[in-house]
């Protein structure tokens, strides 16, 4: 299960099609559909690296909200200081939020995150790609 944890991320194809960008915590891209997609990376999350990242997104989106798609990959768990503060930029951000993972992990973040309150924008896990996009759709 181990080496399965390790592979799940990078079975994720990053399009050839389209422009990519590759920020400290995740590499983007934008889909035919408006979407934000995120290919995380195992990296301990801080006040800094969240703070060029959600710049790294406005310039991506130029300024708008959208809906991200984020696979996410196992990282170490961010401080206090930085759950908080990510937490309160989701919104100036994303419109929605869908989490691809292997099973617990998005289970995982969603308790770390949200233990006081519930998340400020919408958020669900999801298995299944098609049904992860036809959800955010209704965020654009």
């Amino acid at each position: 299960m181990a080496q399965y944890k390790r592979r799940w991320l990078t079975m994720i194809p990053i399009p050839t099609d389209r422009p990519i960008v590759d920020g400290d915590i995740a590499t983007y891209w934008l889909d035919h559909n408006g979407i934000l997609v995120a290919r995380s990376k195992r990296i301990r999350r801080t006040v800094a690296n969240i703070t060029a990242n959600i710049a790294l997104v406005k310039r991506i989106t130029n300024n708008t909200p959208v809906p991200l798609l984020i696979y996410l990959s196992t990282s170490p768990v961010p401080d206090k200081e930085t759950r908080r503060f990510s937490t309160e930029q989701l919104p100036h951000v994303y419109t929605a939020m869908a989490m691809m993972s292997e099973p617990g992990l998005a289970s995982l973040i969603m308790n770390l995150l949200f233990t006081v309150q519930p998340p400020p924008i919408p958020m669900k896990h999801f298995t299944e790609e098609h049904k992860a996009i036809a959800w955010l759709t209704q965020f654009r």
